[in-house]
């Protein structure tokens, strides 16, 4: 069950490739189009079902080939698996829906859907990952496979912009590996198992650079996390890219730095080696550096989706310093706030897509008064907004709740209190970039009602079509993303009672 949960989206997804030409144009163009549709909206659902079943039932062990002396392409399933190949699923086959439309905006929907896809197959791979290895080998292929995701409309600053972003991921991943050959040598197995692997009398031997190399797998993964000084493909990359290809990327793809981070420091050097330690103190430094940093840059930007990327570099760095504090109540605010994240994220970006496929809007200053245009999608990214500010009953108001006091719990230092103040400035930042597009959208100045007024008119008697929300296929999955973003702050108990489970484990 976990190998067809992963070859199914790869095998549909190269098959979509390979009839890519079938885009041109011609009078079957729609007839081959709505077959497109239901071929992929077949192999998502499929392949959704497939994997949480997997996750949640199926066998939890599969090995594929031996890569080399004690190194199988090896799957395992932990809970770490089960919570991030159920945040990956639903979010995946939620934003794959309302592609559908979307894409129509942008052409080429074959090779889109393809490569979308077998990033989804890549990405099961990856959360099932059993040993470091195999999950370095997939975090690659992931790479590779949502690159052309960005690229997609093939003008000169995707083109930057995918280079960019193949740019900073391999030079992070090269450092990743870097820091793998020298865990190959000094654990006693790559496998992942709480608490970690390392061999305790190699590693109070060559303490100096074990400590480098864990350093350096953090900046390495934490580049496509999106932490500083790493993060400059995000802002780049999202304006060019598809509006459904930014929100998997900015609610999924980021996690998988996220991912990889865990269980490097969780699951094969263990918590207690780099606790107390330089390796520590400059993790936690770079995460609220980040924080503080995305937020004010997201502050001050006008274009619509840079803005909202620059959120993104400062939102998992929430997640990066809670992990750092290497502390229960802490961790568990982490992986609250991987989930909230991806479904909050992911409805923002659906929204900016709305607006720019609707209206033709990109920057902030044109979206006053959308809501009395699109009511129904505004309505959503304010609850969305709402949930991303912290704002209860919300849902990232228990996340951030968990990570403040973590922070204020555990015994590092001065960061104690600095911690919970800098998400609280970053807080009041959110509110700032995200609320005033709410109020001026849903109360835009006089002079502009009667500007809209005067347009609405004119288009009446030209007869131009006024726009409005999209239809349902767009509409209802950024409506479910918005109602998980709230649902799950009001009825957060089952989930904080499983990552605490996984906290427990590794803790």
């Amino acid at each position: 069950m976990i190998g067809l949960s992963i070859l199914l989206p790869v095998v549909a997804g190269v098959f979509l490739l390979l009839s890519a030409g079938r885009d041109a144009g011609g009078d079957e163009r729609k007839e081959s189009l709505h077959a497109l549709h239901v071929q992929t909206g077949l192999v998502l659902l499929l392949t959704g079902a497939l994997a949480l079943y997997t996750a949640w039932n199926g066998a939890d062990t599969c090995t594929w080939f031996e890569l080399m002396r004690r190194i199988p392409v090896y799957f395992h399933i932990d809970d770490v698996s089960r919570l991030f190949v159920t945040v990956v699923s639903v979010t995946w086959v939620l934003v794959g829906f309302y592609s559908f439309v979307y894409m129509s905006h942008e052409g080429k929907e074959r090779r889109f859907f393809g490569f979308y896809l077998i990033v989804y197959g890549v990405l099961i791979a990856l959360c099932f990952a059993g040993n470091l290895v195999t999950l370095y080998l997939f975090y690659e292929l992931m790479t590779l496979t949502s690159m052309p995701m960005v690229l997609h409309n093939g003008s000169r600053e995707a083109i930057l912009a995918a280079l960019k972003y193949l740019f900073y991921s391999m030079c992070g991943a090269y450092l990743g590996l870097f820091g793998i050959f020298f865990l190959y040598r000094f654990c006693d197995t790559l496998t992942f198992t709480a608490g970690g692997t390392l061999n305790p009398e190699l590693a109070m031997e060559n303490q100096t650079i074990l400590m480098i190399a864990v350093f350096a797998m953090l900046i390495g993964f934490g580049a496509k996390a999106g932490m500083f000084p790493m993060h400059a493909w995000l802002p780049t990359a999202h304006p060019v890219a598809p509006s459904p290809a930014s929100a998997v990327m900015s609610g999924i793809i980021v996690k998988a730095g996220v991912l990889a981070i865990i269980r490097v420091v969780y699951f094969v050097v263990g918590p207690d080696f780099i606790r107390g330690t330089w390796v520590q103190t400059a993790w936690m430094s770079l995460a609220l550096l980040t924080v503080f940093m995305g937020s004010m840059l997201a502050f001050w930007e006008p274009v619509f989706k840079k803005r909202l990327a620059y959120s993104t570099v400062s939102q998992v760095s929430y997640i990066l310093f809670g992990l750092s504090v290497l502390s229960e109540t802490a961790m568990e605010g982490a992986l609250l706030h991987v989930v909230f994240h991806a479904f909050i994220k992911s409805a923002l970006f659906l929204t900016a897509g709305v607006f720019l496929y609707q209206a033709g809007k990109t920057r902030v200053e044109q979206l006053r008064g959308i809501g009395r245009q699109m009511p129904v999608t505004l309505w959503c990214f304010t609850f969305a907004s709402l949930a991303l500010i912290g704002i209860p009953p919300a849902s990232g108001f228990i996340s951030k709740w968990y990570l403040a006091e973590g922070a204020l719990e555990g015994d590092i230092g001065v960061f104690g209190w600095a911690g919970p103040a800098v998400l609280l400035l970053s807080a009041l930042l959110t509110a700032g970039y995200l609320l005033p597009l709410v109020t001026n959208g849903f109360f835009p100045k006089a002079g502009l009602v009667e500007a809209e007024m005067a347009e609405h008119i004119d288009g009446a008697e030209t007869g131009t079509e006024q726009v409005g929300d999209p239809s349902a296929l767009m509409l209802v999955p950024l409506a479910v993303l918005a109602a998980l973003a709230l649902l799950l702050g009001i009825f957060p108990n089952p989930l904080i009672r499983f990552v605490s489970g996984i906290a427990a484990v590794v803790l």
